[in-house]
Order: structure tokens, then C-alpha cells, then sequence
């Protein structure tokens, strides 16, 4: 769609989305976020930033076929999702699996002269807790949601050993922080009672590794580049898997996608990243990648990844801000696990365009191909003269400023 006008492609992506194109005005940024509105949602406003929001196309998950609004600011990557997404369509596409959207909830107690017996009296109080908790929530018991255990851990400190008590708390379709943290300061005053200690911090715990998504695919050997792509990508993947500073770039490939999704739907971030990076350690007590790959028995590369995704479709921003309205009805999911997992394979097919660029023409190319653009109109190229500098900038192989300005010169007769 790159040779659309932005109005062809938004009314292209309408009729795909099966939404009113009326609904997409949102993404004008005259009709976007207000300064009221904005007011409204953190402190001390003086203005709105705008963020590039475009679509990747070719994802079919679970066999549903699906348009991914990305919010980003870094060339290549809506492209890269698209392109990945398109050779894992060749064997079928992304499958996904969840688990229940389960949260934590920490109370930290201080000062326990008995930690050990401590940790046995919350846990005889379990039922009692629970109800306490559940309590301030009704909605989300008529939901289906509600707390579905306690557990206790004793974490040993320099100075003493503190008994952390966890809520484990199912969310249902939101992100779940709010809950979560007014349930842990209900029971906190308890908690402290029957632990005779001083409770300190009450609050979720990011570490979202009770709330997981999966997502793998196939991706064909040929559409690839051959054999020989599909056993380098193996290698670089290998590297990431056991050198933490190799692994710390490739996981930041996945999240190039999976940030870029979680923005436009309104979501967390920051909490998704936390989660994710932390997840990258937990499993084997270094810092390795979050996803794996390997060649199946036809020779071509399998790609898997699982990652905590706390996100959600009620509440916070995905109700407030109006371009994330729009962004899940671009998507037309309608539950969480739903959105998580589109999420996860976005995540997937990011990391395999990376890879395959780094394991052939290095990831310069393509990418420095599309930042070519931002260069000429900095330089200040025309809309007529953009297509003349960026074709330069590419085949000099210099995409720096002062080379659009002499290109620019040049073109018009300057030089």
C-alpha cells in the first residue's frame, strides 16, 4: 500500500476491517486526543504528542485474518511484520495459545520475629483473605474474575527475612493493576495482624509470568531465501540464546512489534516490557532470548515465542483515548486473550524480520532504505523531489543530511 495516498489506504483498510470509514477520523490528529481530554488523563498537561500509527498487513492467527494497527516511530518495522507475516501465511500463519489472565498482587510484611510460623498462619487464613479481597471487587466476580489463591513466600534481605504474600487474582478482560492493588491494600491491614509484623508495600508485581501468551509459525524455506538462510538464522538465534548482549538487541526486535501494537490499542508499555525482560531471565537465571528457533524435519524455520502479556480491553486508556478506540476496532478483537496473543505473533514475525536481515543483508538495507525518507524531508525535499533524493541517498549508500542537502543542490541547479 505504500504507493496509496493516505486517505486510499485508510479507505482500503476500512473495507477490510469491515468498520465505517467515518470511525477512522479519530486518526486525524485535528480529530484525535483533545487538550481536554488529555487533561483529563495525567497531570500537568500542556499539549499532545503524536506518534506515526500505521498498519501491517498479512497476519492470519489461529486462521483469522487480522490488520495490526503498530504506533512507532521507527522506520521499517510495520514493513518488516508485514513481510514476516506474509511468509509465515505460506504454511498457514500464526497459532497462539493463552493461559488464564492471572495477576499478582504482593504484600510485603517487615519486622516478623517468627517468618517460618508466620507463613503458616497466612496460609490457614487463606479463605479469610480471599474473601476480603474478593469483596472490593464485586464487578469483577460477576465477571468471572475474582481471586483464586494465596500464596506466601519468605525472601531473605540483609537485614531480616520479610514474609511477601501473593495474591493471585484472575482479571478477566483488563490489564488488571487497579484491581489487583485495591485488593492488596484491603488485606494489608489484616495481613500485618496475623503475620505480627508492619506491612510496607502493597501493589502488583509486573513479573505477569502467570499470564502468558504463545505464539509459533512455520516459515517456508524457499520464501526465505533457501536452506542456507534458514540454517544461519538458526545460528544467530543461537547466539542470542546464550549471549546476554546479543540477546538484550534481539529481545528489543520483538518488542519493536509488540510495543508498537500495545501503544495503538492504549495500552501499558512499560508493564509489558517489564514483564517481558523479566521473563527473559527467569527462565534459566541469565538473560537469554525470549524466543526460540529451529529447522522442522522439511527444512524449513520454525519460530516460537512465549511472553507475560498484561493487557486489557477495559479501562484506562483503551476507553479514554480515541485513537485506541479506533485501533481495537481496526483489530476487532473483543477479549484481552484475544488481543494478547495477536500481540505475541505481531512479536514473532518482528523478531524473524530481524533475524533474516542481520543473517543476510545485514539490517542497514532495509532499514536505512526507509529512514532515507526521514532524511530527505529533514534536508527539506519537496513531495516531487522526495522520491528523487531517497533513490540517491540508497544507491550512494549515504543516508546523512549533509548528502540530501548536496543531493537537493544538485537537483535543483544550486551546485
Amino acid at each position: 500500500m505504500k504507493d496509496l495516498s493516505i486517505s486510499e489506504r485508510r479507505a482500503r483498510i476500512a473495507h477490510g476491517a469491515a468498520v465505517e470509514p467515518k470511525s477512522l477520523e479519530v486518526l486525524d490528529p485535528e480529530h484525535g486526543l483533545t487538550l481536554e481530554q488529555a487533561d483529563h488523563m495525567v497531570e500537568n498537561v500542556i499539549g499532545v504528542l503524536g506518534v506515526p500509527l500505521g498498519v501491517a498487513t498479512n497476519f492470519t492467527v489461529n486462521g483469522r485474518d487480522y490488520l495490526i494497527p503498530m504506533a512507532t516511530e521507527e522506520p521499517s518495522v510495520v514493513a518488516a511484520a508485514s513481510n514476516a507475516a506474509r511468509i509465515a501465511r505460506i504454511c498457514g500463519g500464526f497459532a497462539t495459545s493463552t493461559t488464564e489472565p492471572l495477576m499478582r498482587a504482593q504484600v510485603q510484611v517487615i519486622d516478623v520475629a517468627d517468618p517460618h510460623t508466620a507463613r503458616l498462619r497466612l496460609l490457614e487464613a487463606r479463605e479469610e483473605l480471599i474473601a476480603l479481597a474478593d469483596a472490593q471487587d464485586p464487578q469483577l466476580l460477576r465477571s468471572g474474575g475474582g481471586v483464586r489463591d494465596v500464596e506466601v513466600r519468605l525472601v531473605p534481605t540483609p537485614g531480616a527475612t520479610h514474609v511477601v504474600l501473593h495474591l493471585i487474582v484472575d482479571v478477566r478482560d483488563a490489564m488488571g493493576a487497579n484491581a489487583v492493588n485495591t485488593m492488596a491494600e484491603a488485606i494489608a491491614g489484616r495481613v500485618g495482624e496475623i503475620a505480627r509484623g508492619r506491612t510496607l508495600l502493597r501493589i502488583l508485581s509486573n513479573k505477569a509470568d502467570l499470564r502468558l501468551c504463545r505464539a509459533r509459525a512455520v516459515f517456508d524455506a524457499d520464501a526465505l531465501g533457501g536452506p542456507a538462510v534458514v540454517d544461519d538464522i538458526v545460528h544467530a538465534a543461537a547466539l542470542a540464546e546464550t549471549d546476554p548482549y546479543r540477546a538484550a538487541t534481539h529481545n528489543k526486535g520483538i518488542m519493536n512489534g509488540v510495543t508498537a501494537v500495545v501503544l495503538a490499542t492504549g495500552n501499558d508499555t512499560r508493564a509489558v516490557e517489564a514483564g517481558a525482560h523479566s521473563h527473559a531471565v527467569g527462565r534459566y537465571g541469565g538473560y537469554t532470548s525470549l524466543s526460540h528457533f529451529e529447522k522442522d524435519s522439511d527444512g524449513n524455520l520454525v519460530g516460537a515465542l512465549e511472553l507475560p502479556m498484561a493487557v486489557g480491553l477495559v479501562g484506562g486508556a483503551t476507553k479514554v483515548h480515541p485513537v485506541a478506540r479506533a485501533a481495537v476496532a481496526l483489530l476487532g478483537v473483543t477479549t484481552a486473550r484475544q488481543l494478547g496473543e495477536v500481540i505475541t505473533a505481531v512479536g514473532l514475525a518482528q523478531n524473524l524480520a530481524a533475524v533474516r536481515a542481520l543473517a543476510t543483508e545485514g539490517i542497514q538495507r532495509g532499514h536505512m532504505s526507509l529512514h532515507a525518507r526521514n532524511v530527505a524531508v529533514t534536508a527539506g525535499a519537496t513531495p516531487e523531489e522526495l522520491p528523487l533524493v531517497v533513490a540517491r541517498l540508497v544507491t550512494d549508500r549515504l543516508v546523512r543530511a549533509d548528502h540530501a542537502e548536496d543531493v537537493l543542490a544538485e537537483l535543483r541547479g544550486e551546485g
